[in-house]
């Protein structure tokens, strides 16, 4: 795999980040792929007393072997946390692609989500306390943990959550505590065995300003008053062992020292979370798009499948699919490690217009391969005999998944639009240097209709 590492990057990437990226696809090629299957079939058995999945010992295993690797936490930026392998954003993009390739490979190596965003969110914003009692466990494997963000259209008067400042879950102080009351779905992760925390997005101060009425709180899963209603399921796929729960809180009381950062300040730590995230769903995107283009080669190269006479790979339509995708995928991979240098360079604040590109533009170009991929497959290809119909679902949820794409898509035009102004006033001025050029080669007679760009009166003072 260091072989292949772009080349406006390599000098990015540390002798040590290509063995490591070399031993990566190692494993993930002759472990983690292979055990994807059993993994499925160990996390199907559902207790409907705990409401968990049970909990798949290949995983374990798989775990193990990772560590010995010294394969564990390379999602933790360096230069940004003190925890984590030492890689930076861009080295463990790389490796990040690879682990797309597979449903074990993330977990196996503790890089999975959404627990890496919520040890992002304690390491940088947790107390000792907070640290200890949660990061340490989670940074060893130990436990999992849900991000609870998201409401069901009920919940709230004003329920559109693709804005988040619409999240109404109450977290209510009440002297040395704060009670939550409300409902949450699409809680992904509250299924599994190992989840032992919820850290949850709410509404501490209806009267503050829009931006400071949230907060975000860590609870444990097994407090006194949060209830299981159910699991949703994700065009057709139930996501075991993980799960996508519907929960509903009802006098939940936790210690006030539970809050992160401070109250109030629930969208600080949110985006602090989320812009190395959407770097994580997009390299594994891109992953999923390599891993069904290696099907549809596969595909297209059979002998025995002769449409019409001829071979797959001599029909163009084919050909056509695999160049395409081939270009397609390249060129996303560039958008992302631009990002992920960008925030290696300062921080993911100052990369958001990279990150929201990423974000939009990586998800539709997979599922444009996998389904060029599910379309030469025929029927087989929307069947459980080939991963692609769960690798389709799982990127189309990425769609939605921390912000939908419209939403990036509106904040990337209005920034994109703020330069509207310098543009007409340097395409006025070039009109005006190309009149002058006309009169001074004695060529008036042959400029024809004069292009006038209008130029309010207010730039002109500035």
């Amino acid at each position: 795999m260091s072989a292949k590492i772009p080349a406006l990057v390599r000098d990015k990437v540390s002798e040590r980040a290509k063995r490591t990226l070399d031993t990566v696809e190692k494993f993930v090629n002759e472990e983690c792929i292979p055990a994807d299957p059993i993994y499925n079939a160990q996390g199907s058995t559902f207790d409907d007393r705990t409401m968990k999945w049970s909990h798949p010992q290949i995983l374990d295993d798989l775990k193990a072997k990772a560590q010995k690797l010294g394969l564990w936490n390379m999602f933790l930026a360096k230069g940004h946390y003190a925890e984590g392998a030492g890689f930076t954003n861009v080295e463990y993009g790389l490796m990040c692609e690879r682990f797309g390739r597979s449903q074990t490979a993330s977990e196996a190596t503790n890089n999975s989500a959404p627990d890496t965003g919520n040890m992002e969110v304690l390491a940088k914003y947790g107390t000792a306390a907070q640290k200890e009692a949660w990061l340490k466990p989670l940074l060893a494997g130990e436990i999992r943990s849900c991000y609870v963000m998201t409401e069901p259209t009920a919940s709230s008067e004003n329920s559109a959550c693709s804005d988040a400042t619409n999240v109404s879950i109450s977290i209510k102080r009440d002297r040395d505590s704060y009670v939550l009351n409300g409902q949450k779905w699409w809680i992904s992760g509250a299924g599994h065995a190992h989840c032992k925390l919820y850290i949850v997005f709410g509404k501490t101060d209806p009267s503050a300003g829009r931006m400071g009425q949230h907060s975000i709180i860590l609870v444990p899963a097994d407090t006194p008053g949060i209830t299981v209603t159910r699991f949703l399921s994700v065009f057709g796929f139930d996501d075991a062992p993980h799960g996508h729960a519907h929960l509903v809180f009802k006098d939940v009381r936790i210690p006030a020292s539970n809050i992160v950062l401070g109250e109030g300040r629930g969208f600080e730590v949110m985006q602090g979370r989320m812009g190395p995230g959407r770097i994580h769903h997009a390299m594994r995107s891109i992953g999923a798009a390599e891993k069904a283009l290696d099907w549809l080669l596969a595909r297209a190269n059979e002998p025995r499948k002769r449409p019409f006479g001829k071979p797959l790979n001599e029909q163009g339509v084919i050909l056509d699919w695999i160049a395409r995708s081939r270009t397609e995928i390249d060129a996303a991979r560039l958008i992302v490690l631009n990002a992920a240098a960008k925030i290696d360079e300062s921080s993911a604040k100052d990369a958001l217009m990279e990150i929201a590109q990423c974000k939009t533009l990586v998800p539709n170009m997979a599922l444009s391969v996998i389904d060029k991929a599910v379309q030469i497959y025929g029927a087989e290809g929307i069947s459980q005999d080939t991963p692609l119909a769960r690798m389709w679902a799982q990127v189309r949820t990425v769609r939605l998944a921390d912000g939908p794409d419209e939403v990036h898509w509106e904040q990337l035009g209005k920034r994109e639009n703020r330069r509207a102004m310098e543009v007409r006033e340097r395409l006025q001025r070039q009109i005006e240097a190309t009149d002058r050029l006309f009169g001074l080669y004695g060529m008036e007679g042959e400029k024809g209709p004069v292009r006038r760009i209008e130029v309010p009166l207010r730039a002109k003072l500035a």
